[in-house]
This record gives structure tokens, sequence and C-alpha cells, in this order.
């Protein structure tokens, strides 16, 4: 343990060039142009993140509200520059799964898993605006949106709520060039050009992924499925069968020769054992949908998701759905049934955030032929779950790295793929053997190996009230994280216990503090490391 002496000598060293700053901008205002997402997630693009809520049913719409609106603060902060940010007068584009063919007659409580919780939405919606982004530069897309359906109510109410642009959609045909955008697909299987809804994909904009945890015929439906609905109709029908034309799709939009193509990966594919790809479209007891078809399907959507750029993909799963739409397993009445799962999983990357998803919905990653097609093609480094850099993230902004088995699964019932012996509604839990896959690793992005211990500058510095440290162990051991005064007094204590071995994010509150210099030290196997950071009031 060093002495207060050696530790104001350190410290007023790092200290310096903090004062200096935090002298510049004493009585100057603060203005938002900029906003992003939050610093460590935008720097672990490969990583996770798994946040456990603790809402009591369904219906408490406050309760899913604060979800979003807390966890959105966290995600999204003011930026000083356009480097990682959107300006703040620019267009957002949130992609919410709004899907909503259910039945007029069904019960709005019976309806509601179908989509991504309008309130949670509208808590994200909130913390834009706190941020400056303006309500009318908020735009919600989805082709499938159908207002006068009871779910489709939901999101009305909403967007006249919070004052967000929402409308339902229409055909490609009957769209002004204004409000769709052409976007080349190079080395697309299927695509050769999409049609968004503007401003899905127009330069500058910010696309916000926000799926659904709920389970469908091509799996579970979760945020790589959910840009799909980002296509204007027809281009959006990813789901139509191998063989059969998409209707009113252009065929010079299409790669020539695509069905044969779909057909040789297929057999490769196959050939090289992916579970379940071996049943035949048209097998009654694969509801039609089998190993060829849902080959198609995964050409389409991997299409698409490889021209897609968002800011951040998040499941919410506060509550999930097994069933995509109204109609379920015969055990719940042929309803679908909705489950208190209580996780929102979101990350950078669509493919690794599905994955997670995959495997707390009580699945085995490995035996979906998506996943093993997105590694193929690049859109995925890993394929094994456990190989993903995996965080726990609080409402404060902490991130904790955290074994993915220290996470609850809640088993959700699929309709894909079921095979001799399974119902309609099963699980696709079989083991997998993931010896034989090679994932692609760059350094730093794996959590369980970081090269040193380390720690980060403080972001953002100067702040007021809150700032978050990043710091890096080797291995797993006891970490203590301390608050110094500019008298050395130790003001708080953020961490003091035995850590994982990776990167983790740990925030301080500075509320009850007076403005200045302060310091942190973090202490690691008789190691230690001190930096400075400056709150400005």
């Amino acid at each position: 343990m060093i002495t207060r002496r050696q530790f104001l000598k350190t410290a007023s060293l790092a200290g310096s060039a903090a004062m200096l700053s935090v002298h510049k901008l004493r009585g100057r205002p603060v203005e938002v142009s900029y906003f992003g997402v939050n610093e460590f997630v935008e720097s672990h693009p490969d990583a996770v993140f798994v946040l456990r809520t603790s809402v009591d049913v369904k219906t408490n719409a406050p309760a899913i509200r604060e979800v979003g609106y807390q966890l959105g603060k966290t995600l999204f902060v003011a930026k000083s520059g356009p480097v990682n940010a959107y300006p703040v007068l620019g267009n957002v584009a949130i992609k919410p799964n709004m899907t909503s063919w259910s039945w007029d007659k069904a019960p709005i409580e019976q309806t509601m898993g179908i989509q991504t919780d309008a309130s949670f939405v509208e808590g994200i919606v909130g913390c834009l605006q706190d941020l400056s982004v303006p309500a009318g530069n908020v735009f919600i897309r989805e082709a499938n949106f159908f207002a006068t359906k009871p779910d489709g109510k939901l999101y009305v109410d909403m967007a006249q709520r919070t004052g967000v642009k929402l409308k339902e959609f229409k055909p490609l045909a009957q769209l002004t060039p204004e409000e769709i955008q052409w976007i080349d697909v190079p080395n697309g299987v299927w695509y050769r050009r999409i049609p968004y809804y503007w401003p899905v994909n127009a330069g500058g904009s910010c696309l916000i992924n926000i799926a659904k945890f709920k389970s469908h015929l091509m799996g579970m439906t979760l945020c790589s499925k959910n840009l799909q609905g980002t296509n204007a109709r027809p281009y959006v029908a990813h789901c139509a069968k191998w063989g059969v034309a998409m209707s009113e799709v252009d065929t010079n939009h299409v790669v020539p020769n695509a069905f044969a193509t779909i057909k040789a990966n297929y057999d490769r594919h196959k050939a090289a054992g992916i579970p379940r790809w071996a049943t035949l479209d048209g097998d009654p007891a694969a509801g039609s949908a089998g190993g060829l078809w849902q080959e198609t399907h995964a050409s389409r959507c991997l299409d698409n998701n490889s021209v897609l750029r968002p800011a951040l993909n998040i499941i919410e799963g506060v509550y999930g759905r097994e069933g995509p739409f109204v109609s379920g397993p015969q055990d719940n009445g042929g309803y679908a049934r909705d489950i208190m799962t209580n996780v929102v999983i979101f990350g950078k990357n669509a493919r690794h955030v599905d994955m997670v998803g995959t495997y707390l919905s009580g699945h085995e990653p490995g035996n979906f032929g998506l996943f093993h097609l997105a590694l193929e093609r690049g859109l995925s480094k890993f394929l094994n779950p456990k190989d993903i850099p995996l965080y726990e993230w609080k409402l404060d902004g902490t991130a904790t790295v955290t074994p993915l088995e220290q996470f609850p699964r809640t088993p959700i019932r699929t309709l894909y793929l079921p095979q001799s012996g399974e119902g309609s509604y099963h699980m696709v839990d079989q083991p997998f053997d993931y010896s034989g896959v090679v994932a692609v690793s760059t350094k730093h992005d794996r959590p369980g190996a970081p090269d040193a211990f380390a720690i980060d500058q403080n972001f953002p510095n100067p702040f007021n009230p809150t700032t978050s440290i990043q710091y890096t162990v080797p291995k797993s051991g006891t970490v203590r994280l301390e608050i110094f005064d500019i008298h050395g007094q130790v003001v708080d204590v953020l961490v003091d216990g035995v850590v994982t071995a990776g990167d983790h994010l740990q925030v301080w509150n500075s509320a009850s503090r007076a403005s200045g210099t302060y310091f942190y030290r973090l202490t690691f196997e008789g190691m230690s490391k001190t930096k400075s950071m400056v709150l400005v009031r």
C-alpha cells in the first residue's frame, strides 16, 4: 500500500492536464450537438451485453417504459464530436418488431407479445429526446405494420404521446421516390438491390434495431430477422420458399440463377452436417418449411444484414413469446404464450446478440443453420455462444464480464424444423460439437484473455454527475477501485472483491461531491495504477 505522500505526488502529476481542461470549460454552456452509443459498447463491437430486469407482469407499462428509459440513458450518450456519433438534428430510424397481422377479435393482452413492447420503445425515445433529438426526427419503421389492428394501436398511441413519426406502410408501388432508398447488395446470394424505407439506410441517420424475444417458424425471430421489416414490401418477403418467385419483385434486383446457387449451397451445407438441414420442404411434420426453405430465408436475411449498419441491436425480452403471432402450442389452447423472461440483450453485432438470445431461450445455437451461414459469410465471428465476449449490464451503466452459464435460461419452444417424435412446438436443445468450428478472434475481443493489467481514462471527462471507468485484469483475482479527493482521502470505493479476467466498466456517481479534481486508483495483486478526472458542476 502506498503512503499518502506517495499518492499525492503521483496524483499531482496525473492531474495537472485535467486542471487545465476544467479551467477552459468553466463558465461556458455545454450544448449537445452529437450523440452516440456508450464508449464501452462501441469499443467492444463483438461483445454482447445482458441486462436483467424485474418487471412483474407484461401489462405493467410504466415499469417497462422505465426499463427502456433507464437503459437508454446508459446506452445513448452525448458526444463531443462526429467520430462514432450522429448529429442530434439528424434522423433516427427505430426498427421495432411491429408485425401486426393479429386476429381483429383477439384481446389486446393476447396480441401484445407479437411485437417489441411499445412502452419499452417509448422509453428509448424519451432518452433520445433528453439528448435533444427532436421527436419529429425519429421515425418508427416496419413493413408489416397495420395501424387498424389491435396491437397496431399500441404504437399509434405511443406515437401520439411522443410525437415520433409513424404511419401504416403501403406497397412499394404506392410510395414516392423520397420515401424509399435503393441500396446495392455487393456479393448478395439472392438480392442485387433492396429498397429501404427512408431513413433506415440514409447517410448520417442512426438506425436502432429493437427486436422481440419470441419464437418463429425460422427459429427465434430476433435481431437479424427483425431487420427484414426495413425492406419495402414486397421485398420484405424473405420467407418466400425456394423455387417460388417473389411476387412483384423486379427480377433485375435478384441475382441471376439465385435459386440454383442457393440449392448448391444447401446441398453443400447439408453434406457438411448442419443440424436438421436434411428435413425436406413440404414435410407435414416440418410445417412445410424444410432445410432448403431455411437456406433460402437465411440467404435473403444475411444479404439484408450485410448492407445495414445499426448503431445498436437490442432484443427486448422483458417478456418473451412462445409463438410468433396469435396461434401457438396446443397445450396452451392453441394460443401463443407470453413468459416473463426479464432480460434485455444487446450489442453491435446482430448475429452475436441472436446467438446469446437463442441460448437464453433454451436452444443450442449450433443447431441453427442461419448462424453457420453467417459465420461462413463473415457476418459473425463465432458459432459457440460461450466464445462470445459477454457482460452483465446494470442500469447505472456498469458492465461486468460474466460467464454465459450464470444467466438464467427460459425455455421458449419454436416451430423450427421439428424432427421425428417432436411436437410442432419443441426445443432445439440437442448438444452440438463446436470443436470443429473455427471462430474468428481479434485482439481484445475475448474478455477471458486480456493482455495486461490496465485502467483507461474515464469518459466523459470532465463530467457531471456520472462518469465511466474501464479497467482490465489479466486473470481472476481481487480488485479494489477507489476514488480519492485532491487531499488523498478516499471518498468512494467502487469495487472491492474478486472479479473475472477481462475488461470491466464501472460507473461513479458523484452527485454528493463538490467540483474539482479527483483521482481513481486500481489495485490488483500488489500492482496499482492511478489516473485523474475532473468534476464540473
